[in-house]
């Protein structure tokens, strides 16, 4: 009398993704592979330093060989590889059917209703004119806290799209905007003592990349302290406006020319 095996069972068990017997095949594997390179380093330094005990630990290594070479046989690498190829398979598999299903429960976002692009950590835009400060001592705001109080005479002047861009790898830049009359406007914020005047080396570098990288129409250094004759010389051979403590106080309370529109000298 024979007994009907029930095969459907197990084939359904053999189809069952064990990730356990999966992931401890991988570290056994690995473990065997580390004792494997230890051993034959040991080997190595064994084999330079005392021939002997090297010979004789591999007639000893050779007989274990002999003595477990049945068991040896019994082990199959290639199928427990293949075995832990076919789990990986269907693990595959059943991500993708999951990432499938997820995405087709999702409803998707009507068009013209996406959120807006938000600045970059390093660009704030300013979206309306803030009040100027108070107070007339820029000097004692930090140099970030300088770059927006700039920012806001400029908002306050009528400028449109002002942002500040201050920061690594600004390039000399450190607000821009959109002038009243449509020029572009590129300012460089020079936060210094009364003691330290901006020098014609700091100008130049901001004349090297305010026209040719940023594309100003209008190319200014503001600054709280002070400029060297030959940093003003530079910026009036260059086309670049410098406006000292005193005239940016006189931006401020409105009795001074803006960048974009500089004062009057006079005859």
């Amino acid at each position: 009398m024979t007994i009907p095996v029930r095969q459907g069972r197990r084939a359904e068990r053999r189809r069952r993704f064990d990730l356990r017997s999966t992931a401890m095949f991988f570290l056994l594997l690995a473990i065997i592979w580390c004792v494997l390179a230890f051993l034959a380093r040991t080997a190595a330094v064994m084999v330079e330093r005392r021939p002997v005990w090297a010979g004789v630990l591999a007639v000893l290594g050779l007989a274990g060989a002999l003595r477990f070479r049945s068991g040896w046989r019994r082990f199959s690498a290639g199928r427990y590889a293949r075995r832990a190829a076919r789990a990986l398979e269907e693990a595959a598999d059943e991500a993708s059917e999951h990432l499938g299903a997820t995405a087709t429960e999702e409803p998707a976002a009507p068009a013209g209703t996406g959120a807006p692009a938000e600045p970059t950590a390093e660009t704030v835009i300013l979206e309306e004119p803030a009040a100027p400060l108070l107070a007339a001592d820029y000097a004692e705001l930090d140099p970030d806290g300088f770059e927006y109080a700039i920012a806001e005479l400029c908002a306050r002047g009528g400028c449109r799209d002002v942002e500040v861009v201050g920061g690594a790898g600004d390039l000399g830049a450190d607000v821009v905007a959109i002038a009243p009359d449509g020029r572009r406007v590129v300012i460089q914020c020079k936060q210094y003592g009364d003691g330290n005047k901006v020098g014609s080396q700091d100008v130049q570098r901001f004349g090297g990349t305010c026209f040719t990288i940023h594309e100003a129409d209008v190319a200014a250094v503001v600054t709280t302290s002070d400029f060297t004759a030959p940093a003003l010389e530079y910026a009036r051979q260059c086309g670049i406006v410098c406006l000292n403590g005193d005239e940016l106080e006189a931006w401020r309370l409105g009795t001074g020319g803006s960048p974009w529109q500089p004062a009057d000298p006079g005859p």
